[in-house]
C-alpha cells in the first residue's frame, strides 16, 4: 500500500501515513472548509491499509494538532475508532497525543479519547510553548 502524505496549508493539517513503517502522524490546524471531504479520503485510505494489514507490530499514530473545528472533531472520533477497531482485534495502536502545556482543550480532547477509545494505548505529552 502506497504511503499517504498531505502538505498542510493553513486550514488543514500536515497527514503523513507512512504505512510501510507503521507511523502515523498529523499535525497542524484543522478548519478545512469541508471537513468530510478532507478526512473522507485519509479515513478511507487508513481503513484500506488496516484491513490489509496481516502485521503484529505496532502501529503508532502520533498527533500534534493546535486546533480542530466541531467538523473535524467528528472525522477525528470516526479515525480514532477505525484504529480503536484494529487495536480491539488484537494488534497494538499506539496514540501519542501531544498538546501545549497551557492548551486545556487540546488536553481535554486527548483525555476523552482515552476514555471512548480504550482499547488504544495512549500517551499523553505535554509540549512547553
Amino acid at each position: 500500500m502506497d504511503n499517504l502524505f498531505i502538505a498542510a496549508s493553513p486550514s488543514s493539517p500536515e497527514v503523513d501515513f507512512r504505512f510501510d513503517e507503521r507511523q502515523l502522524s498529523l499535525k497542524g490546524e484543522s478548519y478545512p472548509e469541508n471537513a468530510a471531504q478532507f478526512w473522507g479520503d485519509i479515513i478511507a485510505a487508513l481503513r484500506s491499509f488496516l484491513s490489509e494489514d496481516a502485521g503484529t507490530t505496532a502501529v503508532t499514530i502520533n498527533v500534534a494538532l493546535a486546533y480542530f473545528n466541531s467538523s473535524s472533531t467528528k472525522m477525528l472520533f470516526s479515525l480514532f475508532g477505525t484504529l480503536n477497531d484494529k487495536a480491539k482485534a488484537g494488534t497494538e495502536v499506539v496514540l501519542n497525543w501531544y498538546h501545549d502545556e497551557d492548551d486545556d482543550t487540546i488536553f481535554e480532547f486527548g483525555q476523552e479519547l482515552k476514555e471512548d477509545f480504550p482499547d488504544l494505548v495512549f500517551n499523553d505529552h505535554a509540549v512547553k510553548s
